[in-house]
Order: C-alpha cells, then sequence, then structure tokens
C-alpha cells in the first residue's frame, strides 16, 4: 500500500497543516491508504461515503481500518453509503438516504465519516458529517484533481437546490485530508484537466509561480506522478489554506483583500453556466469561462490591463481549458447570478482582479459591464 522509503518514485509525502480553530492536517503524496486508520482514531463506527463506480476502491481504503485494533478496543465496523455519481448526489433525498443509513447503524458523535470521490461526494459527506447528531468528524480522500485542491480543503460542505448550487450547506472542518496522487492514475485526461481550472485560478488570486509552472511546462507534462504537478497541487492547496485559516467563514479580509471571497474568482458566472447547462458541462471547465468573464469585466471596469486579460485566455487555454461561452443568452445567466451567494440583495458581486495576486469585490457592475464582457467571451444577448 505504500511506496518504499527512499523510493525516488514516490517522494515521501508532504504534510500541509491548516490551523486555526479546528486544525488538522493535508497531506500530499502516494499510496497513502495506510495513514487513513490514525485520522480515524478510536472511532468504532466508519461510515464510508462513495458513488457507485468507486465501490471498487472501497476494499483497499477499508483494508487498513480493518487491523487489529489495540488491546481493549472492540473490532471496527465499516459501512459503505453508495451515493450517485457527480452533481446527482447533491440532493436531499440522498443526503435524507444518508442520514438514513447512519441512523440503521447507529452512529454517534464518536464515530466517523470517510468521503472517497470527488467534489461532489466531498461536498455531500462533508454536510452528511456536519448536520448528524449536529457534527461528526469526516475525513476526506479525494480522488480527482479538483476535489484535492479544492472541495476537500476547507469546510464547505454542502448540496444543491433547483434554484442553484450549493445554496443549502455548513461550514464543517475535516479531521485531516489525504490527497493520494496514484488515485489519479486512473482519471481520464479531461477530468484531469478540468481539474487544473482551479489550480490556474490560484495562481491567478494569489500564487504567479503556478501561472509561470503553467505558461513554461508542455501540456503533456502534466501527468499523474509528474513532479510539476505535484507542485501545482501543492501550491493550489497552499493557497486555499492561507485564505481559509484567514478567514474560515467568509466574513472578508483586511486592508481590502476579499478573503476567502477571493477563492470565489470566476466562480459566479461559472456557477450559472453549470446550471444553465444541467451540471452537464465540468465544473473547472466552468471556472475557466468564469474567470476569462471577470478578467474581461474588470478590464471594462477599468481595473485590469488588457494583456493580464489575455494572459487569462493563454493559460487556461493551454492546460485544455474553454475560455469561451455561447451555451445560453445573457439573461438566462444573469438571473442565476442574481441569486448567487455572493450576492447581496439586489446587488451583483463579483471577484475580481486589479493585477495578478491582487483581488477585490466589485459590487454592482453596469450590466452594460456585464453584457460586454459575455459578448467578449463568444456570448450572445
Amino acid at each position: 500500500m505504500s511506496a518504499a522509503p527512499g523510493d525516488p518514485a514516490h517522494p515521501e509525502p508532504t504534510v500541509l497543516h491548516v490551523g486555526g480553530a479546528s486544525p488538522y492536517d493535508v497531506v500530499v503524496g502516494h499510496h497513502l491508504a495506510g495513514r487513513l486508520a490514525d485520522l480515524v482514531g478510536d472511532a468504532l463506527r466508519v461510515a464510508v461515503i462513495c458513488p457507485e463506480a468507486l465501490t471498487h476502491l472501497v476494499d483497499d481504503l477499508v483494508g487498513p481500518l480493518l487491523d487489529p485494533l489495540p488491546d481493549g478496543m472492540d473490532e471496527r465496523d465499516v459501512t459503505v453509503l453508495a451515493v450517485p455519481d457527480g452533481e446527482e448526489a447533491k440532493t436531499a433525498e440522498v443526503l435524507v438516504a444518508c442520514w438514513e443509513g447512519l441512523g440503521e447503524e447507529g452512529f454517534t458523535r464518536s464515530d466517523v465519516v470517510v468521503t472517497l470521490g470527488g467534489g461532489a461526494t466531498t461536498d455531500l459527506g462533508g454536510f452528511v458529517a456536519a448536520s448528524w447528531l449536529r457534527g461528526v468528524r469526516v475525513v476526506h480522500v479525494p480522488t480527482t484533481l479538483l476535489a484535492m485542491v479544492d472541495a476537500a480543503v476547507g469546510g464547505k460542505t454542502g448540496i444543491n437546490t433547483s434554484s442553484g448550487k450549493n445554496l443549502v450547506g455548513a461550514f464543517h472542518e475535516p479531521s485531516g485530508v489525504l490527497c493520494d496522487l496514484a488515485l489519479l492514475k486512473t482519471l481520464p485526461r479531461a477530468e484531469l484537466v478540468a481539474g487544473l481550472g482551479e489550480v490556474v485560478k490560484c495562481g491567478f488570486i494569489a500564487d504567479p509561480e503556478i501561472l509561470r509552472l503553467v505558461e513554461e511546462t508542455h501540456p503533456d507534462e502534466l501527468v499523474p506522478g509528474s513532479p510539476v504537478l505535484r507542485e501545482l497541487v501543492e501550491r493550489a492547496i497552499r493557497v486555499k489554506i492561507d485564505v481559509v485559516v484567514a478567514d474560515l467563514r467568509e466574513t472578508g479580509g483586511e486592508g481590502g483583500h476579499p478573503g476567502r471571497e477571493a477563492l470565489n474568482y470566476g466562480h459566479t458566472l461559472a456557477h450559472a453556466i453549470e446550471r444553465a447547462e444541467e451540471y452537464e458541462v465540468r465544473h473547472g471547465e466552468a471556472v475557466a469561462i468564469g474567470c476569462v468573464y471577470v478578467a474581461e469585466l474588470a478590464h471594462r471596469a477599468g481595473s485590469l490591463s488588457a494583456e493580464v486579460v489575455e494572459r487569462h485566455r493563454a493559460a487556461f487555454r493551454r492546460v485544455g481549458l474553454p475560455v469561451t461561452y455561447d451555451g445560453a443568452p445573457f439573461d438566462v445567466l444573469l438571473a442565476t447570478m442574481r441569486v448567487d451567494k455572493k450576492a447581496r440583495g439586489a446587488t451583483l458581486r463579483f471577484v475580481v482582479l486589479d493585477d495578478v495576486g491582487a483581488p477585490r469585490v466589485l459590487a454592482g457592475p453596469s450590466e452594460e459591464h456585464l453584457r460586454e464582457a459575455y459578448l467578449a467571451i463568444g456570448g450572445f444577448v
């Protein structure tokens, strides 16, 4: 299950610490299943929430949990709660089914939920843990690049409603996160590329070195097992950790910085696109389009240079992500954006940039600029 010490193909795991009121570690490396038992601790009941399509991975994950426990402890009971794939899992019906499963197993506050899957599974499983008995521990084992750099870190959990994405949820930080890069080897290329959308986003809002690595690395080298992909993953996670520790509940940063809200760069339009496409578009693809859109919006508002706008297009294109969208008329997307979590009353709010690494909130942009920016990414009104 684990690499031999000193194996050059699989360097020692990197441990990234998340401080704050509920500290935990994010471990990045290869073949990390053996570390799960330490994070689960002395819990006698473990519920593994995973998509139907990933149940074949459960044995590798669960095996170490069933190893003999210390003297005096009963045998650990592991239950698998299979859920639908992707965003179909993030419904009230699936949430209730998970609650019922925990109830049937007699889950108590000393027990642990483990999520195994992509971002949707992490969002759902985190909310299950946050809401059961008003909060039980959760450990995330993300299986996609997107989940590793985004959903698994930071404690945001939630499900979707007919009105929009992630409108119901809670803040509930995990007890630990295992980012096992070996799991990415079975990930379809399109899913890996989609995950790079959040990585490149982190470059624009906080870490220019991410952009340099993307711009100077041939896309064919961004593959599971490559040192450069590992560095990108670790850098993106560090960006999220730094922002989250400073502003866990998205109440705002200091000195004009939007705080945790900066992580939503590109997401206002992205979520509207996802809904318009009935969640058939990948999240990272929608984020790439959304980032280019807000770059165009900031340029029209007079805060971002044309050169940085073009850098957005080039960086996302280089990793294979879309930068244009014409799948819905602007008014349809605008209606969805008006119920986005970042809106305040009738005022739309967008995270924009003044430059690379300099995010801020643009509240109440003119509808003319909003429409012009949409036209600039190939949309129609």
